[in-house]
């Protein structure tokens, strides 16, 4: 077994201790140094993946720290569900460094190193095979996204970025009580060890492991944006700056990884709420409902798109909810393309909204509201109408098309070919997967799919056939 799985922990660990050496003056070192780390987390990530997908059926590549076995050792799990997490992760970050660094890196102090360990502590969830290493690296990456929620300045954010610290300071504790009712009744955290141990309960010490899992369930929910625990996360989201938002496309996605691995380490000893199948479903499906609705009540942008991420985390909980293991290979396609396409939508709305203040917005939701026709200067005898489209204007409207597309489902981006893909596994599911459920997620589907379509249809319209918005100023690097 070669050392490559500790390299995507190693690597951007190393590189964040590092450029907290150098002056934020050191704006092109710095950021050389930032770049490279992420083009060797993308390389290794990719490595990692060939290797997974080469391997034989059914083995799976565990990298022990110090050569120490479990459950007393450390144990990093390289499978292919964790090298597809791992280069997301990788592309996503670049990505957003990459757009950064035109201007948001210098808004405030530290966002690279703090970028570096986000990048850090979202390698090490999804490699980890140890539960308490599991709460480490969740308090690695939320301790960095602390950091960035709150880069820059306004009164917004801080208020924002306060919510966000203080409902994942409660979650962490709920964490740690549940890790120390698991570990008193099973008397290991190793994840594998803990399945094997989990049949061998009495059935008094399985009441208190289903409340260290009710626990430790809620915890997930909490992360991965379900409901009823994502009340935090448009504020805390659309406050943020536009790279970070866009990196924390894929926090919520953790919280997912998370219920999809214990669950099915669980399956087989009746896996207790919330990682049993029929709970994760409803949950889900509600998250659908909750997050459709506010696409469709949404007045801003970046407001919508916060809604669009919890109805993508209610579609993968419900997919990995749905009976049997159908769905499970479309929902992780529906992962991989929802996650960068709202990390891209994040960044696109910045730079289209620059430009535009809050007054222009709420002059023409009010204008909307009473059918007023809002009033315009008369143009010149010889000027010809219409509206000359400038190149900046005309590259960002064919983005937000194509981010229309591809979050609402649309043909012919991956969208489409993941929704279709799920609704077609659930309607040919399996007998012994009710009908209900599958015509339910079908619904769904549909349904936020329609939403979609129509808010983004509305609050594009009004922001990209706007002839008296003045013309945003963008660099090329973004």
């Amino acid at each position: 077994m070669t050392h490559l799985p500790i390299l995507p922990i190693l690597i951007p660990m190393m590189t964040g201790a590092l450029l907290l050496f150098f002056k934020e003056k050191r704006h092109g070192r710095r950021a050389f140094i930032a770049l490279l780390s992420l083009g060797g987390q993308l390389a290794v990530a990719v490595m990692l993946l060939l290797q997974a997908n080469a391997q034989a059926a059914g083995s799976i590549a565990v990298y022990t720290l110090g050569n120490w076995p479990a459950p007393f050792g450390i144990v990093l799990v390289a499978d292919r569900l964790a090298a597809i997490m791992l280069t997301l992760t990788a592309t996503l970050g670049l990505a957003t460094l990459t757009y950064a660094l035109a201007r948001r890196e210098r808004a405030g102090s530290h966002f690279l190193p703090l970028m570096q360990f986000l990048l850090m502590g979202l390698n090490g969830a999804f490699l980890t095979g140890d539960l308490f290493n599991l709460f480490v690296f969740f308090e690695v990456l939320l301790a960095a996204s602390y950091g960035l929620a709150l880069h820059g300045s306004g009164l917004m954010r801080v208020k924002a970025g306060m919510h966000y610290i203080v409902v994942n300071l409660v979650a962490s504790a709920l964490f740690l009580i549940a890790a120390a009712l698991l570990y008193g009744i099973l008397g290991t955290l190793n994840m594998a060890d803990m399945a094997q141990r989990l049949a061998q309960l009495s059935a008094a010490d399985r009441r208190i492991f289903d409340l260290g899992a009710l626990l430790l369930g809620i915890v997930f929910l909490v992360k991965a944006g379900a409901w009823p625990f994502n009340f935090w996360l448009p504020a805390a989201y659309s406050a943020a700056a536009a790279p970070v938002a866009g990196v924390f496309a894929i926090l919520t996605k953790v919280g997912v990884y998370a219920l999809l691995r214990f669950s099915v380490l669980w399956q087989e000893a009746d896996a207790p709420a919330p990682f049993e199948g029929d709970w994760l479903f409803y949950c889900g499906l509600v998250s659908i409902a909750l997050g459709s609705i506010g696409v469709l009540a949404s007045q801003k942008l970046d407001r919508m798109a916060c809604f669009l991420v919890i109805t993508s985390s209610g579609t993968l909980l419900a997919a990995f909810g749905f009976p049997g293991t159908t769905l499970t290979s479309p929902a992780l396609y529906y992962l991989v393309g929802s996650v960068l396409g709202s990390a891209a939508f994040f960044m696109l709305i910045e730079m289209a909204e620059r430009e535009r203040s809050t007054a222009a917005d709420l002059l023409a939701i009010s204008l909307d509201a009473f059918g007023i026709d809002e009033p315009h200067e008369a143009a010149p005898a010889d000027e010809r109408p219409g509206v000359v489209i400038p190149a900046a204007m005309a590259f960002l409207g064919l983005a937000f098309f194509s981010c229309t597309l591809i979050l609402t489902g649309l043909p012919p981006f991956p969208g489409f070919v993941a929704k279709f893909a799920l609704m077609k596994a659930a309607i040919a599911a399996p007998p012994a997967a009710p009908a209900l459920q599958a015509w339910l997620f079908f619904a769904a589907q549909l349904f936020s799919g329609l939403a979609g379509l129509v808010g983004l249809s509305r609050l594009g319209i009004r922001v990209f056939w706007d002839s008296q918005r003045p013309v945003p100023h963008l660099q090329w690097l973004e």
